[in-house]
C-alpha cells in the first residue's frame, strides 16, 4: 500500500510540471521576455527588459510591419518596429511589477506574447529584541523576535538553540512575516544554571542577517502557569481570619497576591515568599464583595512572573455595624391631649452597615416616669406613633444586622419651632443647576453662639399636609449659612423647606417655598362654588393638581367682567397660602351678570385660566346665589 501510495505522489507531481510548462508554452510560444540582471532587484536598481519574437511569429513575416509594445501593467511604456523590443526601467516601486510584451499587426488586435515579473525588495534587516519562553516547567521553549521592516520578497527565518554537550536544536520558518517559532522541546531543572543561547537568521535573495545571541539558563525563561485552585476561608466566620488556598507548580518560590473590592479599580498588593499555598489576610472589610488574584514566580531575581491566575470572587462575612443612624423627626397635633410622632432615619452606609440590615428597633421612653412604654421592631427607615402632649419624651433607634446592633441614636421630643428668637432670619431658597436647590439664612437674633447645628428639611408640598409624603433632611455645622439640597430633588415640583436651628433642649424654625426648575402652570384653579354673603361674594376652588403646578405657585388672580362686554376684566391677585381654598370679592354690582374664571402664576408665568363661572349678585334681601352652568374657558 505504501508503494501505490508513492505512485500515485510521483504521478501528481508529474501532472502538475506539466501543467506549469504547458502554461509557460502558450503563454510565450510567439516570443520571450528577458530581465536582467535579475527578476529580484534591490530598490532603486535600474533592470533591462527584452522582448523578442521568435522565427515567423510576426505580421505577415515582415520586420517592418512589426510593432513591439512593452507595457508596465496596462499602461504601455514603450514600442518598437521590427523583431525585438529592448528598454531600461527604473524607479520600480517595492512589490511585484508585470510587464507584459505585444504584437500590433495592421488592422488586428493586439497580440501577447509574454511577460514576466519583476520583484523589488530589501535584503533582511537583522532581527531585534530576540526572547524565549518556555510556559511552565512542562512547556516547550518557544521564541519571538522583530523582523524589522518588511523586505517585500520571499524571506526565510532560522532558529537555532544551541546547549551544553553540544546539543543543537533548529527549526525554520517560510512565512515572510514570521516574527514567532517554537522549538518543541522541554528544558528541565536538572541542570538550572545551564547556559543555552538562541539565534534567528533572515534570508532572501538580496542578503541575509542575523540577530545578536541571546543567551540564557532555564530559570530565566520558564515562566510558571498560573496558580490554580484558589479558594478562600474565613474561621468561625470571621472576617479577621481569612485564609486564602492555591495550588501551584513544584518550583514556585515567591508568589503576590493582589485583591479589591468588586466595585474599585485599586488593587492591594503582597508579596510573600514559600508560601506553599496559603497566605492569612488581615485587612479585609467585613459584608463586602472581594476579586482575588495570585501570580508565581521561580527565583528571587530571575526569571519573570507568571499571568496572573483566574479571579476568584468571594464575598467576607458580616460583622456587627458600627456608627449610628442618622434620625430626624416631625410632631403633629391631634386634639387637645394627642401629638403624633413621625420618626425617620436613613440607610447606614456599607461601611457602617457591615452586612445586611434585619430590622431596626424603636424604643420611646417617658422620661418623667423612666420606664420604657414602647418597643418596636420595624423593616422601614420611617415609624408613627400617638403619645400624650404632656411629659417629657425621648426615641433610641438602633440598626441590627445577623451578628448584632449599632449604638442607638437617641433623641429628646421638644417643640423644633417652640424658641421665636432661635429661628434662622432671611432664608431663601434659589435654582442652583438642574435638581439642585441652594438654601441660605442668616443666624437667629440669639447669641449665634449658642447654636449646636443646624437642619435643613424639605418635601414635597402637597395641599393637605400628607404626612405620607417622604421627608428630607441634612445637618449642617453652626458656622455654616447655606446648603445645597439635592437628594430626591426633581424639576418643576414645589418643596417646603424649613431650616432648624437647635441647641440644646430648644429648636427654632423658619420655613421657604422652592424648586430647582420651574414654568407657568399648566392650567387654573377650577371654581367649585360661588355664594353671596351680605352684598359681596365668596368663591371657592379646588387646588391645581401637582404635576401641573410646574413650580412653587406665588399668586391666584380671580378675574370677572360683565356677560356680554367686550370691555377688559377686572382682577384680584392673591398670594398664595397652600391652605387657602376661599376668598370674597366685594366690588360687584347687584343685578348685573358677571363671569368669573381664575389662574395661577409661578415666577414663570400664568397659566391659562381655569373653567368660567356666571353669577348674578342679587342683593342683600336674597339669602343664595342661583349658579348658571360651569362654561368651557374661552381660549
Amino acid at each position: 500500500m505504501a508503494h501505490t501510495f508513492r505512485g500515485c505522489s510521483l504521478a501528481f507531481m508529474f501532472i502538475i510540471t506539466w501543467l506549469l510548462i504547458k502554461a509557460k508554452i502558450d503563454a510565450c510560444k510567439r516570443g520571450d521576455v528577458t530581465v536582467k540582471p535579475s527578476h529580484v532587484i534591490l530598490l532603486g536598481s535600474t533592470v533591462n527588459i527584452s522582448c523578442s519574437l521568435k522565427p515567423r511569429q510576426g505580421c505577415f513575416h515582415y520586420s517592418r510591419r512589426n510593432k513591439l509594445i512593452l507595457y508596465k501593467f496596462d499602461r504601455r511604456i514603450n514600442f518598437h518596429h521590427g523583431h525585438s523590443l529592448n528598454s531600461q526601467v527604473t524607479g520600480l516601486p517595492l512589490g511585484t511589477t508585470l510587464f507584459v510584451c505585444k504584437l500590433a499587426c495592421i488592422n488586428s488586435d493586439e497580440i501577447q506574447i509574454c511577460g514576466a515579473e519583476i520583484f523589488v525588495g530589501v535584503a533582511p534587516e537583522q532581527p531585534q529584541n530576540l526572547s524565549c519562553i518556555q510556559k511552565g516547567e512542562q512547556g516547550t521553549v518557544a521564541c519571538t523576535w522583530k523582523r524589522g521592516r518588511d523586505t517585500h520578497l520571499y524571506t526565510e527565518y532560522t532558529l537555532q538553540l544551541s546547549g551544553p554537550k553540544n546539543l543543537t536544536w533548529q527549526k525554520q520558518c517560510k512565512d515572510t512575516y514570521c516574527d514567532y517559532l517554537d522549538f518543541g522541546i522541554n528544558l528541565t531543572p536538572e541542570s538550572p544554571e545551564s547556559n543555552f543561547t538562541a539565534k534567528v537568521t533572515a534570508v532572501n535573495s538580496l542578503g541575509s542577517s542575523s540577530s545578536l545571541p541571546s543567551t540564557f539558563t532555564f530559570l530565566d525563561i520558564v515562566r510558571p502557569l498560573p496558580p490554580w485552585d484558589i479558594r478562600i476561608k474565613f474561621q468561625k466566620a470571621s472576617v479577621s481570619r481569612c485564609t486564602l488556598y492555591w495550588r501551584d507548580e513544584g518550583l514556585v518560590l515567591l508568589n503576590r497576591l493582589r485583591y479589591r473590592p468588586s466595585n474599585s479599580r485599586l488593587w492591594n498588593m503582597v508579596n510573600v515568599t514559600k508560601a506553599k499555598g496559603r497566605h492569612d489576610l488581615l485587612d479585609l472589610k467585613p459584608f463586602t464583595e472581594y476579586e482575588f488574584q495570585i501570580s508565581s514566580k521561580l527565583h528571587l531575581y530571575k526569571g519573570s512572573w507568571s499571568d496572573w491566575s483566574e479571579s476568584l470572587r468571594a464575598q467576607t462575612p458580616e460583622e456587627e455595624p458600627t456608627g449610628m443612624l442618622d434620625v430626624w423627626y416631625m410632631k403633629r397635633h391631634i386634639d387637645y391631649s394627642r401629638q403624633q410622632i413621625s420618626l425617620f432615619w436613613k440607610n447606614l452606609s456599607v461601611s457602617e452597615a457591615r452586612g445586611k440590615i434585619l430590622h431596626y428597633q424603636v424604643t420611646l421612653q417617658e422620661l418623667t416616669g423612666g420606664k420604657a412604654m414602647t418597643q418596636n421592631i420595624t423593616g422601614h427607615t420611617s415609624w408613627t406613633t400617638v403619645i400624650p402632649r404632656t411629659g417629657n419624651w425621648a426615641v433610641a433607634v438602633s440598626a441590627a444586622n445577623s451578628k448584632g446592633s449599632s449604638l442607638p441614636t437617641r433623641i429628646n421630643i421638644m417643640n423644633l419651632c417652640e424658641a421665636g428668637l432661635l429661628a434662622p432670619r432671611q432664608v431663601s431658597a434659589n435654582s442652583e443647576g438642574m435638581d439642585n436647590i441652594l438654601v441660605t439664612w442668616q443666624p437667629p437674633r440669639k447669641d449665634p453662639s449658642a447654636v449646636q447645628e443646624y437642619v435643613v428639611e424639605w418635601r414635597e408640598l402637597h395641599p393637605g399636609g400628607d404626612t405620607q409624603v417622604p421627608l428630607n433632611w441634612l445637618r449642617s455645622p453652626p458656622y455654616n449659612v447655606s446648603a445645597l439640597i439635592s437628594e430626591n430633588i426633581k424639576s418643576y415640583i414645589c418643596y417646603e423647606i424649613r431650616v432648624y436651628a437647635l441647641s440644646g433642649d430648644q429648636g427654632g424654625c423658619s420655613s421657604i417655598l422652592g424648586n430647582s426648575k420651574h414654568k407657568a402652570p399648566l392650567s387654573g384653579p377650577h371654581i367649585n362654588a360661588i355664594t353671596e354673603e351680605k352684598g359681596s361674594i365668596l368663591i371657592s376652588w379646588n387646588s391645581i393638581p401637582v404635576q401641573e403646578q410646574m413650580g412653587c405657585l406665588l399668586h391666584y388672580r380671580i378675574y370677572w367682567k360683565e356677560r356680554d362686554s367686550n370691555s377688559q376684566p377686572q382682577l384680584c391677585e392673591i398670594p398664595y397660602r397652600v391652605s387657602q381654598n376661599s376668598h370674597p370679592i366685594n366690588s360687584l354690582q347687584p343685578r348685573v351678570t358677571y363671569v368669573l374664571w381664575m389662574t395661577a402664576l409661578t415666577a414663570a408665568g400664568e397659566s391659562s385660566h381655569g373653567n368660567e363661572r356666571e353669577f348674578c349678585l342679587q342683593g342683600e334681601d336674597t339669602a343664595a346665589l342661583g349658579q348658571a352652568p360651569d362654561r368651557l374657558a374661552h381660549a
